[in-house]
């Protein structure tokens, strides 16, 4: 395949052949990261996928973390590809994994003297609290791995490589799962089990992608290059900061309106916790988009395209239109067995409600945040931060505020009511922004 297919081919079938693969690898990291609700909710219990969801709104902020940055990072490595200097590439790439592999054991570091506190600060019912910390112990552990993993990715998918990784998490996935069940139900290891089977898969998975990722750089000829550099990295950071922003808005959300959700007891936040599994599932491909756009345009303003730049969104816009009506349908049919995957036959009557009602309004609004993510993918890979970041915190503070204050009075439905209108809301001020910038006869703007 041509390694500058995002930069040659038609619009629509560049997206569609970039972004698949990374759909395809997103839906087996959420696979992944799913494994250890369904492996302890069907073979430990109720509490046991309590404990995993109370924590599972902390451990996506960092995964966004991860993600984000990557994404943020890889956009000035896609910058470089476009324009062939391959010495300036490189450079980036090492800036970019030394800086998040620090930052990652800072992070990691941190979490683990403050895991309970952190808990007990959302929250969580007394009686899984010391189940909750536990768990969230061994994820932090292993965030130094997770952060790898990610950067790594999103520096393939820059490159147009989004096979790599999706091979690598098919093999993640499958042995995630594998070890899940020989930990949990053979080693009657409980939540602990789940944790480490996790952790061990990530880490064999980044030291594979990194020993791959070594031999596809040779293949670039270039002069030496050091492997830090301190003007790159303020590069990397005006953009990786907001893209950490976008792809955290939902997970800071989630972690904060979490604190409102288990004060609520344990049922309705089992139930919660499946729903949003579910809810994650269903907007890979509104994120695989949106990520692919931002690749796309970083590459072809490098090659000095700007004109596909408005054909793609375009595109983009329509292949999100496509995936979000099949998923509506299909959770608006299968949302009872759905629901019975993660919570069992066991499952409490209020979960399942809770988790079923939730999934049945929120499949709606599949297509509105997937037009949101390619606004904020086009706004991201043009370096256009300022109404890119703007977009995001309000899209936060409306869900967050709405939340906070309407839940406890009305009920926990007001929790995800606040959900499609910070969407709207995002959505409009980025398409605005982009409108603004990519307008017939609008002036070029570039990175610095």
């Amino acid at each position: 395949m041509d390694k500058e297919y995002l930069i040659h081919q038609r619009p629509m079938r560049a997206l569609f052949t970039f972004a698949l693969p990374m759909m395809i690898g997103n839906l087996f990291q959420q696979f992944y990261n799913m494994a250890d609700s369904v492996v302890v909710g069907r073979f430990v219990g109720e509490s046991a996928l309590a404990a995993v969801g109370a924590s599972y709104s902390l451990t996506n902020v960092f995964i966004s973390i991860a993600i984000g940055g990557g994404v943020g990072a890889s956009v000035v490595t896609s910058r470089y590809f476009g324009a062939r200097n391959y010495g300036k590439m490189k450079r980036s790439v090492s800036t970019a994994l030394l800086s998040f592999l620090a930052l990652s054991i800072l992070l990691g570091g941190v979490g683990l003297f403050f895991s309970e506190e952190i808990m007990r600060l959302l929250n969580t019912p007394a009686d899984i609290l010391d189940t909750a910390a536990e768990y969230l112990d061994i994820y932090f552990m292993g965030l130094p791995f997770l952060f790898l993993y990610n950067v790594l990715s999103a520096m393939f998918n820059a490159l147009g490589r989004s096979r790599i990784p999706l091979y690598l998490l098919i093999f993640s996935s499958v042995f995630n799962v594998g070890l899940d069940l020989f930990m949990v139900c053979v080693l009657h290891m409980g939540v602990a089990g789940a944790a480490w089977a996790t952790l061990i898969a990530q880490g064999i998975s980044a030291v594979l992608s990194f020993l791959i990722f070594l031999r596809e750089m040779k293949s670039y000829k270039s002069e030496r290059q050091p492997l830090f550099d301190g003007g790159e990295l303020r590069t990397m950071t005006s953009i990786a900061l907001p893209s950490i922003l976008q792809q955290s808005t939902v997970s800071i959300g989630m972690m904060l309106v979490q604190s409102v959700v288990n004060s609520f007891g344990v049922e309705m936040l089992a139930g919660y916790s499946a729903g949003s599994r579910v809810e994650s599932i269903c907007v890979v491909p509104m994120s695989a988009f949106g990520n692919a756009i931002s690749t796309y345009t970083a590459q072809n303003l490098g090659a000095g395209k700007r004109g596909r730049i408005r054909q793609g969104f375009r595109a983009s816009m329509l292949l999100v239109l496509m995936f979000a009506v099949g998923l509506c349908v299909v959770l608006q049919l299968c949302y009872a067995p759905v629901m019975s995957l993660f919570l069992g036959d066991d499952g409490t009557p209020l979960a399942l409600q809770t988790g079923a009602d939730y999934l049945r309004f929120i499949s709606w609004f599949f297509a509105l945040i997937g037009w949101k993510m390619t606004a904020d993918g086009t706004l991201r890979g043009s370096g256009h931060m300022l109404p890119f970041t703007a977009a995001n915190l309000i899209n936060l503070a409306l869900r967050v505020v709405m939340a906070v204050t309407m839940a406890p009075q009305f009920g926990i439905g007001w929790i995800w009511y606040a959900v499609p209108i910070g969407w709207f809301v995002n959505f409009m001020i980025s398409f605005v922004a982009y409108r603004k910038f990519f307008r017939p006869g609008a002036e070029k703007k570039d990175l610095g």
